[in-house]
């Protein structure tokens, strides 16, 4: 069918409370396919505390074209931290901790950059995104996968990150925290995060072919693999499965299974007849607003607040609340929406890391749910989300154009000598600038695969090249020198706009050691 053919009839079949029926799905997640190249998507929809659909679109693979189901098990990302906070919830129903709790309770190395937030810092300041600490501040310990920091290190290394903010002040998303969470949780418990979230919550609902972490699956034939556009072309690349990110971002799941778990937080923390993950007392307190967010254009919905509570993001649409979460892997980026008050729930899992993909579909289905007007979501999200590489594109070209034209100057040979050595940032640790067959290249001592081509771009700023393309990270070198015009400090920065947050090289702060 055409797709503007389809349009409208998708448009004239909506009454003032019509649902999308599947064959509209179908429709609609396969142009999503087509639209932002991503090769495989699941679906579900939960009404009432029943499956509507949960089905699987497109191809799991490029290589094998193993095709997406129901039961294909996804990396779920960040949409892991709401099952870190119902996990804290349980023990605080046991009455082993409370939400305000401090944390130098439990983990008496904890330490941030002041004193006073070290110890006024509690269970709940974890899960709230309002640490002070700038967005992804220290992701680089976790982000990208083939390092060797582990979450001791970031129990001792957050001490060094600077606030960008008060304490409490503000919101700024943080993926440290959930990982010194999943550390306050083996503590108490004395099992891991991944036994307790394995066994406490997993297990009871039947999430069967599900796991707490890549490391734990079963059976892993039924499996996505992650699919990132590369110079042009959409490649496999190696699947993150370092356990440090577990607490924050570990869950492998299916619709099928994810479902279950919908079920669940939309019935209060109930779960079959008579079973409890956690009470309803404790359900409310994960769903109220902790952390205001800025309620910023949420076009076409109209939204009166916008905030975070424990593990959720919360907000209004069009007077209805909207419980969700959102979650993004290399390669894989994943969405979970509630509607508590018409008792609906939506999942999007996709194998691509285009966000815009999971959002044309869950609000295509939510506008069908809450009567709301025809909206071409695919069409909008997909105009905004070209708008956003093309500029992000024109500030990358003039860096590289700019490295192009001066090339000329040989900077790099001249210089080579004084700016080759040893740096250290506190919390990062080494990185070593080398030559090698007149080439000038980066190397991370502890994450092992950035190493990436140094060029002279402008002034005192140098550019690297990441050997893993599939980064889009490439960062500048912005560097002190001394009376001799060797390099003794330098910070760095992302060069695209649309660099992923983790990538927080605006954190690091490097010394010349020698």
């Amino acid at each position: 069918m055409n797709y503007k053919i389809f349009l409208a009839l998708f448009l004239t079949s909506f009454s003032i409370n019509a649902q999308i029926t599947e064959p509209q799905l179908d429709e609609l997640v396969n142009n999503t396919l087509k639209t932002f190249n991503v090769p495989g998507i699941a679906v579900a929809i939960i009404k009432d505390g029943k499956i509507v659909v949960s089905k699987g679109y497109g191809i799991a693979n490029i290589k094998t074209q193993k095709k997406v189901d129901g039961n294909t098990l996804f990396g779920i990302a960040s949409n892991s931290k709401a099952f870190t906070a119902s996990a804290l919830a349980m023990l605080v129903d046991e009455k082993k901790i409370n939400w305000d709790d401090k944390v130098v309770k439990y983990l008496p190395d904890f330490k941030m950059y002041n004193d006073y937030v070290t110890n006024e810092f509690t269970i709940r300041d974890l899960l709230t995104h309002r640490s002070g600490l700038g967005l992804g501040a220290g992701d680089l310990m976790i982000w990208p996968d083939g390092h060797d920091f582990t979450p001791k290190d970031i129990v001792k290394n957050i001490q060094y990150l600077k606030p960008v903010s008060g304490f409490r002040a503000q919101y700024d998303y943080d993926n440290l925290l959930y990982v010194i969470a999943g550390e306050v949780i083996e503590k108490v418990s004395g099992k891991s995060w991944c036994d307790y979230v394995d066994e406490r919550i997993l297990k009871p609902l039947q999430m069967n072919n599900s796991a707490a972490s890549w490391n734990r699956l079963k059976d892993s034939t039924n499996t996505i693999a992650p699919h990132v556009p590369t110079d042009g072309k959409l490649e496999i690349i190696p699947r993150y499965k370092n356990s440090i990110f577990d607490a924050a971002a570990g869950i492998y799941a299916s619709t099928n299974d994810l479902s279950k778990w919908v079920i669940a937080q939309l019935n209060k923390g109930k779960y079959g007849e008579n079973q409890r993950l956690f009470s309803e007392k404790q359900h409310l307190e994960m769903w109220t607003p902790q952390t205001i967010l800025p309620n910023r254009n949420n076009y076409p919905y109209k939204s009166n607040f916008k905030a975070y509570g424990l593990g959720w993001q919360l907000t209004d649409i069009n007077g209805y609340l909207q419980v969700s979460h959102t979650g993004g892997l290399d390669g894989i980026v994943t969405q979970t929406i509630m509607f508590p008050e018409i008792q609906l729930g939506i999942i999007v899992l996709t194998n691509q890391q285009n966000g815009a993909a999971f959002n044309t579909i869950s609000n295509t289905i939510k506008d069908s749910y809450l009567g709301l007007p025809y909206f071409n979501h695919l069409e909008y999200l997909s105009k905004g989300r070209k708008e956003q590489e093309d500029d992000a594109d024109k500030v990358t070209a003039e860096v590289w154009e700019t490295v192009s034209k001066n090339a000329a100057q040989n900077y790099i040979k001249k210089n080579a000598s004084k700016l080759i050595g040893t740096y250290k940032d506190n919390w990062f640790g080494e990185v070593k600038i080398s030559e090698k067959k007149g080439k000038l290249y980066f190397a991370s001592s502890r994450s092992k695969r950035l190493v990436g081509e140094i060029f002279y771009y402008k002034n005192n700023s140098l550019a690297v090249k990441w050997n893993v393309r599939s980064f889009h990270a490439d960062a500048l070198i912005n560097f002190d020198v001394d009376t001799n015009g060797t390099i003794t400090h330098f910070k760095m920065d992302a060069i695209s706009p649309m660099t992923d947050f983790s990538y927080d090289f605006q954190d690091l702060d490097f010394t010349r050691v020698n």
